[in-house]
């Protein structure tokens, strides 16, 4: 890919910036009709899936905060991990980029180097989209997608099953409060923020092992288990004993004056995967038991109702 020197997007116009960024992203098997035409054309081998993310520069990211790859694996994965928690596999993304004219075309560019690291880990490409000229940066990142399996949905949470977890939950949100108050440190929770670890393989695996209900935690884990319960008509009881509290997350708690376990239960953009299975099924490997599901509605925590916001909301 160039370098873009330093050239802005109002240098390159738009569809020099298109030809640009469009080298960043190689085909794939899965593509038939790349980048190029009107649309793209994609192979499936199952129902297909699609999800849709919108990233918008202050609102999802800063870039005195983060850098263009670092966001390019934000976008990536916040769609990417929507597509996992159906149990399925992504195959292609379409991207709508709006920036202002002053932009550097430099910074796109490493934005799509981002782009491209993340899909790579499912074997996904970017196969097109569309650019505009905006006041600040937006991302639309729309993931195309297929299950093996039967997709699964929010709505098939039964009573006495379990509730458990695929990757971390935490510590995004405790970056969050590290560059909230001008600090860069524990650099594993900002780095955290930046570019979330998410566990791609774990949906598949849980649709495989009979998971009844599956959800991507982008928002916070008491309120995605909240759009479990509610699609499936139970209530959701999480043990807060169960939740791995890692060191990094400690400090920051200590710093901030913040019960670190509230990062790990309310704190989102770690996407990490919950899901339910039945109590007596051995759990894919990854996976940890956090909870059980019951009669009745909403999400509790240690069997009492949880005080503050459940996770973020948007027009909140």
């Amino acid at each position: 890919m160039t370098s873009g020197g330093s050239q802005t997007l109002a240098d390159i116009g738009e569809f020099g910036l298109i030809d640009a960024v469009a080298s960043a992203f190689a085909p794939t098997p899965a593509v038939l009709i790349g980048s190029g035409d009107d649309a793209a054309s994609l192979a499936t081998s199952g129902p297909v899936l699609v999800s849709t993310d919108l990233l918008i520069e202050r609102r999802h990211f800063r870039r005195d905060w983060s850098d263009p790859v670092d966001v390019g694996h934000r976008a990536s994965a916040a769609s990417l991990a929507d597509i996992a928690a159906m149990g399925g596999t992504a195959t292609g993304l379409v991207v709508g980029f709006g920036g202002p004219p002053d932009l550097p075309v430099a910074w796109v560019l490493e934005l799509a180097e981002g782009m491209a690291e993340e899909v790579a880990k499912v074997g996904a490409t970017v196969v097109g989209g569309d650019v505009s000229s905006t006041d600040q940066v937006i991302l639309a990142v729309t993931a195309f997608g297929h299950a093996e399996t039967e997709p699964v949905t929010r709505g098939g949470a039964r009573p006495g099953q379990v509730v458990a977890i695929a990757g971390r939950v935490g510590w995004a949100a405790a970056g969050l409060a590290v560059l909230g108050r001008g600090f860069r440190s524990p650099r594993a929770v900002v780095e955290a923020y930046r570019r979330p670890d998410v566990p791609y393989a774990a949906g598949p695996q849980a649709a495989a092992a009979g998971a009844s209900a599956m959800i991507d935690v982008s928002d916070g884990l008491l309120a995605d288990l909240g759009h479990i319960a509610a699609a499936s008509g139970v209530a959701i009881d999480v043990e807060s004993g169960a939740l791995e509290i890692a060191e990094p997350l400690e400090a920051v708690g200590s710093a901030v004056g913040v019960e670190p376990v509230r990062f790990c239960l309310t704190g989102g953009e770690d996407h990490a995967l919950a899901a339910t299975f039945d109590a007596d099924a051995a759990l894919p490997d990854g996976w940890r038991a956090i909870g059980r599901v019951a009669e009745g509605s909403g999400v509790t925590v240690d069997g009492e109702e949880y005080e503050g916001p459940a996770g973020h909301t948007h027009f909140g």
